[in-house]
């Protein structure tokens, strides 16, 4: 019986005689969790034609977002207008939208506010689910999972999972997309006496008139407060790390603008205030009017326990002006979230991270578990890979990453390459030019995802592989089934690595590099190119400098940072970029120039045009005709600086001598309009 069909058969229970076993049902792919990352890697499941099902505990989809965040207001932006028309460059300014083939389905269909309600998130999820018809069994919670070894399977062995009905399912290949939604919860003596954030009133009236603490330091604690801060006597908030803004950091999981009103009413002193100090250090004492006490665990370990609530001893009896010497009438915690790791056989080898990745399980830079062949995990559980530096925690960001993720599969399962496209050498720069001016994977996977293009033998051609995880850069061959025997240049995007951070003061003057010359100084956000001779080794990643992403090339050029983020400038961006890759090359990348020009002309009705620009090519001693509707400052971006006024100066080879009716417009040189 086919597998399509095997999987969608209900229980079958086969007898012989006295003896019955159970049958389970079979698919190549199980992805458990019908969030945004578990309907993406179902569409490109969908789309490729494989056998798959996704698991969901709930009636819908995106379960999560019915909840959460508990005041209905994401911080996930919805930018309506950029400017411009191109859909890829868009979705850098969409967060909140999946990827696919439908147009319908772009998050700006669905809400025109800046910062969206939760209600459209959860509408959008099951429209992406049902128009798109993918393979979701929804009131299935999966309850144990395990291993059934098999030297046959792909990956030798199977994943058998039981859902709530002790119904078993098998499968190939798993894929996690549960996210992260167990609440975070310390304990310490008085902790019963804590609400949690999952759980407590969102109705600003319940607060009026109180006093308020708060556990917690991120977007949840703040949101919080954000809603009752006009109606409490005061807020204060404790946890143990310091308070890390986006805009600091550059990290979209830190405290957001929208949210961070207490800090105003802190540093202006309307009462309101945060704290640092350890939880685990902590005790909540209630005395006898229901009113909360906070005292640190030494004083209630040391008490007489035979003298009742009033022996215990409070900070404020030994150090008069203690800051929490006032009771509190109600203490919240908002901690976040940790990965559910209860339903996972120790089979399955799913062990949760270290320090303050111990919320997520321990996975490849590939996002498979470092335990278990086969088992991948996408979507927010997958943010240990760049946690704290990249977008992958988020949807903008692991739209991609599960994109990936399915490349991955595909070559390893199905023997489909990573997707590529060749091209002659002549379109390299432009090749790059128009990723780094569009591609929104690089620009929110910035340090994570990169283009790598592969040189073919003489330096002829190369091939283009995008958003390819560098993490696995020395397994690109066995990964994407491509090969790099001439040599590769890496694309990616970074942040000036010395730039961003909680203490850093990140609108300093003169903060901007505008000068190419300087390009490695940039400081916000650009392209980096990264040049090798052969493909680096897994040693080489091993032992590569503390936080780079990459190891040490043989070459590598940053293309200086812009406030517009369009690197289409003639003189600071595409010339010193060409003149890189030549070096790298050994050879002439200036026909780019000719190539560009002709197919331009070739696409302009003769009837349009009234006049033309006569301009010398550099090094051919051939004139090409521009029509003169182009403005030099519009045209410049596919000349370049293939046209110079001085060759000599900016160092090209010798040219012949511009006519004398020539005249300079944006550092190029152009003849005068020919009829």
């Amino acid at each position: 019986m086919a597998r399509a069909v095997w999987g969608t058969l209900l229980r079958l229970t086969l007898c012989t005689g006295a003896v019955c076993t159970t049958a389970f049902l079979y698919h190549d792919y199980c992805v458990i969790g019908a969030g945004p990352s578990g309907l993406q890697i179902a569409y490109f499941l969908q789309q490729a034609g494989r056998d798959y099902v996704v698991f969901e505990r709930s009636h819908a989809p995106g379960s999560f977002f019915t909840l959460y965040p508990r005041h209905r207001k994401l911080i996930s932006i919805n930018k309506q207008y950029t400017g411009k028309s191109n859909s890829e460059f868009n979705l850098r300014h969409d967060w909140n939208s999946l990827l696919s083939h439908d147009h319908r389905l772009l998050f700006r269909h669905y809400s025109h506010d800046f910062f969206p309600d939760a209600d459209t998130m959860v509408r959008y999820l099951e429209d992406f689910a049902s128009l798109l018809k993918l393979q979701v069994q929804y009131n299935t919670a999966i309850v144990h999972v395990t291993l059934d070894r098999d030297q046959q399977a792909w990956n030798g062995h199977y994943f058998i999972l039981m859902d709530q009905n002790r119904q078993n399912y098998k499968c190939s290949s798993l894929l996690v997309a549960t996210g992260t939604w167990v609440p975070n919860v310390v304990n310490f003596p008085g902790s019963e006496y804590v609400e949690g954030y999952e759980t407590v009133s969102i109705n600003p009236e319940d607060f009026a008139g109180q006093t308020v603490l708060i556990l917690g330091r991120g977007n949840s604690a703040f949101e919080t407060a954000e809603n009752i801060l006009g109606v409490t006597n005061f807020i204060h908030m404790v946890s143990r790390s310091r308070v890390r803004l986006s805009w600091a950091t550059h990290y979209v999981g830190d405290l957001r603008a929208i949210n961070n009103g207490l800090l105003d009413t802190y540093q202006l002193k309307s009462l309101d205030g945060l704290l640092e100090g350890d939880l685990e250090d902590l005790a909540i004492v209630k005395d006898k009017k229901g009113k909360l006490h906070i005292t640190l665990r030494f004083y209630l370990e040391n008490r007489n326990t035979s003298a009742g609530i009033d022996s215990i001893t409070l900070p404020q009896d030994e150090l008069d002006n203690f800051a929490t010497r006032a009771p509190y009438d109600r203490v919240i915690r908002c901690l976040g979230w940790k990965f559910d790791f209860s339903i996972y056989n120790r089979s399955l080898r799913l062990m949760p991270g270290k320090g303050n990745k111990k919320k997520y399980p321990q996975i490849k830079p590939s996002y498979e578990s470092r335990g278990t062949r086969g088992l991948f995990v996408l979507g927010t559980a997958s943010h240990s890979v760049d946690f704290r530096k990249s977008a992958g925690g988020f949807i903008h960001g692991f739209r991609y990453t599960t994109r990936a993720v399915h490349h991955l599969l595909e070559n390893r399962h199905h023997s489909v390459p990573w997707p590529s496209t060749v091209y002659p050498i002549t379109q390299l720069t432009n090749s790059i030019i128009k990723r780094v001016n569009e591609a929104s994977g690089l620009y929110q996977m910035f340090s994570v995802l990169a283009d790598i293009i592969l040189l073919r033998e003489n330096a002829t051609a190369f091939e283009y592989l995008e958003e390819y995880p560098v993490g696995v850069l020395a397994e690109l061959e066995a990964q994407t089934g491509r090969k790099a025997p001439s040599g590769l240049f890496v694309i990616i995007m970074e942040y000036g690595r010395n730039f961003s951070g909680a203490d850093k003061d990140v609108f300093y003057y003169n903060r901007a590099v505008g000068e190419a010359q300087h390009a490695w100084q940039s400081n916000f956000l650009h392209p980096v190119i990264y040049y090798y001779k052969c493909l680096p080794t897994e040693q080489e990643m091993r032992l590569r400098p503390p936080n780079w992403s990459l190891p040490r090339p043989d070459a590598i050029h940053h293309i200086v940072e812009d406030f517009l983020t369009d690197w289409t400038a003639p003189n600071a961006h595409i010339l010193p970029l060409r003149r890189f890759l030549e070096n790298c090359l050994g050879t002439d990348l200036r026909n780019f120039f000719a190539v560009q020009a002709r197919d331009a002309i070739l696409h302009l009705s003769s009837s349009a045009v009234s006049s033309w620009l006569l301009c010398c090519h550099p090094g051919q001693g051939a004139r090409i005709l521009f029509p003169v509707c182009l403005h030099p400052s519009e045209a410049a971006p596919l000349l370049s600086a293939g046209i110079c006024k001085n060759a000599r100066a900016c160092g090209e080879q010798e040219t012949p001598a511009p006519c004398s009716r020539c005249w300079p417009a944006g550092g190029l040189h152009w003849c005068r309009p020919y009829r």
